[in-house]
C-alpha cells in the first residue's frame, strides 16, 4: 500500500490509461478525484473503483473550469499529494493529417488538448499541491519517434516532456517532483474514437504491433504501475525524468 493516505487527482481518469492509473493507485491506498468530460463514463469508472475516486466533470481545455474544479477539490480533500495530467490524446480533427493539409482549427484543437491543457492544469493545481507532491505528466513516444501525419500531436507531446524539465527546476524549492510517463501503443478505447472503420482499426493495431519489439500492445494497468512508482517514495530521487513505456519501440 504505497499510496495509503495520499490524495490524487487524475485527469482523463474515466477511461483508458487514466482509468488504469486510477485502478493501480486505488489498489495502493490512494483516493481522490478522477476528471473527465463524459458524465456517464465518469460515474461508471468511480463505481468500478469502489468510490475511492470521486467523479468530477470538467473540460480541461477550459481554464476557468480548471480553476473552479481545483477549488472544489481543495474544499473536499484539502491539499493534493499526486497530480496525474493524463487528459489528451490523438483524437479529433487533425490527429492524422498530412502536414501540408493542417489548418489553424485542427492545429489549435490538438495543441489545446495536449499541451495548453497540461500547462494550465498544473498551474491551476499549484496553489493546492502539497510541498513534496508528485506531478506526473503523460506524454507519448510520438515525442521521440516520427509518425507521418502526426506532426501537431507529436510537437505538442514533445512540449509536454520539455515542460516537465522547466517545472521541475521552478518547483524544486517546494520539493515537488515533476516527471513524465510516455506510453507507446496501449490497448484502450481511443482507437474506437478516431473515426475509422473496424477493419481500419484492426489493421492499425496490427501495424503498431509489428513495430513493437515485444510484439504486443501495452495495457492501462501497466501504465498504472509506472505511475504508482512515480507517485510513491520509491522514486523519491527521480525528478525531471521521463519513463518511456512502449515495449521497446524507441530504444530497440
Amino acid at each position: 500500500m504505497k499510496l495509503t493516505g495520499k490524495i490524487a487527482v487524475i485527469t482523463g481518469g474515466n477511461s483508458g490509461i487514466g482509468f488504469g492509473i486510477a485502478q493501480q493507485m486505488a489498489a495502493e491506498g490512494a483516493r481522490g478525484i478522477i476528471i473527465g468530460r463524459n458524465r456517464k463514463t465518469l460515474k461508471d469508472a468511480s463505481k468500478s473503483l469502489a468510490g475511492a475516486f470521486l467523479p468530477v466533470q470538467c473540460d480541461v481545455t477550459q481554464i476557468d473550469s480548471l480553476e473552479t474544479m481545483f477549488n472544489n477539490v481543495k474544499e473536499q480533500f484539502g491539499g493534493i499529494d499526486v497530480l496525474v495530467v493524463n487528459a489528451g490524446g490523438g483524437i479529433g480533427p487533425g490527429t492524422v493529417q498530412p502536414f501540408a493539409e493542417v489548418d489553424e482549427q485542427s492545429y489549435d484543437a490538438m495543441t489545446d488538448l495536449n499541451l495548453k491543457s497540461t500547462f494550465f492544469t498544473v498551474q491551476k493545481a499549484l496553489p493546492h499541491l502539497k510541498d513534496g507532491a508528485s506531478v506526473i505528466l503523460v506524454s507519448s513516444i510520438a515525442a521521440h519517434k516520427a509518425f507521418p501525419g502526426m506532426s501537431v500531436y507529436s510537437a505538442a507531446k514533445a512540449g509536454v516532456r520539455t515542460l516537465a524539465r522547466t517545472l521541475s527546476a521552478e518547483l524544486m524549492g517546494r520539493g515537488i517532483r515533476v516527471n513524465v510517463l510516455s506510453p507507446g501503443t496501449i490497448d484502450t478505447p481511443v482507437f474506437d474514437k478516431m473515426g475509422f472503420t473496424d477493419t481500419e482499426v484492426t489493421n492499425m493495431k496490427s501495424g503498431f504491433k509489428d513495430i513493437i519489439p515485444m510484439r504486443r500492445t501495452g495495457t492501462p494497468a501497466e501504465m498504472g504501475g509506472v505511475a504508482v512508482f512515480l507517485a510513491s517514495k520509491d522514486s523519491s530521487f527521480v525528478v525531471g525524468e521521463e519513463i518511456v513505456a512502449d515495449g521497446g519501440v524507441v530504444n530497440l
